[in-house]
């Protein structure tokens, strides 16, 4: 062989070979399972199908939902790791402790999860270690505190605030809002949802408690079922602060959180990332930088609120 064929057979071969293992990747059928406490995420599928990854071509998902029943979560975590996918996404902090106990091995990815470290989820943010990483709403703590004050500024009638929590989860958001509340000299109920989902019944507590105002509290299946609440508000004529603004478009008074859509933009990334090859342990976990207020005036009128112009001036969007 004269020196140039040599020179043409090895370009080629240097050419061909990440064309070989793009068509390899390309061709592959990735498999992920879900891990919920509710009924699922389907706006995180959804964001997945913006990276590439559409299931029934390139992605088959395994789906395991505790529909709101999480004593359910490590039998299904376990079920999850014994069906082997390549990731594993875990929505809220008993979902992802319920994968972390499951494996060791398997890459997760978190959504959601408050106080990750404190929690003992990962080792820092920076360096969180181990097989799990992912989106935190909050480095340390949560926004139980911001909301409330956002809330009193928005309705300063309010001196009794129902808490709505999911079979007393999220303690952290409630110390927190309770402290916040005390400290705005506001008093608090707390108004338990139990594992059947009687709303009815937790809003004939709030109403006999002579709550004046809700605080629903940011949980994975209260925000499945935020329709069924905003309803139930209305009809008591109660004001009522939720974390996503899918909440307020909806119909609920004020929402005030981290963008929602971008987040599970940005979990979506983390789980594209895996299936190329990044290792959990190599990828800094991310907390949200930006946070939207928005308000429904529509509602706000329906209850005979007047909210102050300078909260409608902070607000990310006004909804007439």
């Amino acid at each position: 062989m004269d020196r140039r064929a040599f020179i043409g057979t090895m370009a080629g071969g240097l050419l061909a070979a990440p064309f070989a293992a793009y068509a390899q990747q390309a061709g592959k059928v990735f498999k992920v399972g879900e891990l919920h406490p509710g009924n699922g995420s389907e706006e995180r599928l959804a964001a997945l199908r913006e990276v590439g990854y559409v299931e029934g071509q390139n992605l088959v998902v395994e789906r395991r939902h505790a529909e709101g029943r999480l004593d359910r979560l490590p039998a299904l975590a376990t079920e999850l790791v014994g069906l082997k996918p390549d990731v594993i996404l875990a929505t809220g902090v008993d979902a992802i402790q319920a994968a972390k106990k499951a494996t060791k091995v398997i890459p997760i990815v978190m959504a959601f999860a408050e106080d990750p470290v404190g929690k003992g989820l990962v080792a820092s943010l920076a360096r969180p270690g181990g097989n799990i990483t992912g989106v935190t709403l909050v480095a340390a703590g949560t926004m139980a505190a911001k909301r409330m004050d956002v809330f009193k500024e928005a309705v300063p009638r309010a001196h009794r605030i129902a808490l709505l929590t999911w079979q007393r989860m999220e303690a952290a958001q409630v110390k927190e809002a309770e402290q916040a509340a005390r400290a705005l000299k506001i008093e608090t109920v707390l108004v338990e949802v139990v594992q059947n989902g009687d709303y009815d019944g937790a809003f004939s507590t709030l109403v006999a408690e002579r709550a004046d105002a809700l605080f629903v509290v940011s949980n994975p299946v209260l925000n499945r079922d935020r329709k069924r609440i905003i309803a139930l508000a209305a009809r008591h004529r109660l004001p009522a602060i939720y974390e996503w603004r899918e909440s307020a478009e909806d119909g609920g008074l004020l929402a005030y959180g981290a963008k929602f859509r971008e987040l599970n933009r940005r979990v979506a990334a983390y789980v594209d990332k895996i299936l190329k090859g990044a290792k959990p342990e190599d990828l800094p976990v991310e907390q949200p930088t930006t946070f939207e207020l928005v308000i429904n005036l529509k509602t706000a009128k329906a209850l005979g609120l007047t909210i102050p112009p300078s909260l409608l001036g902070r607000a990310d969007e006004v909804i007439q």
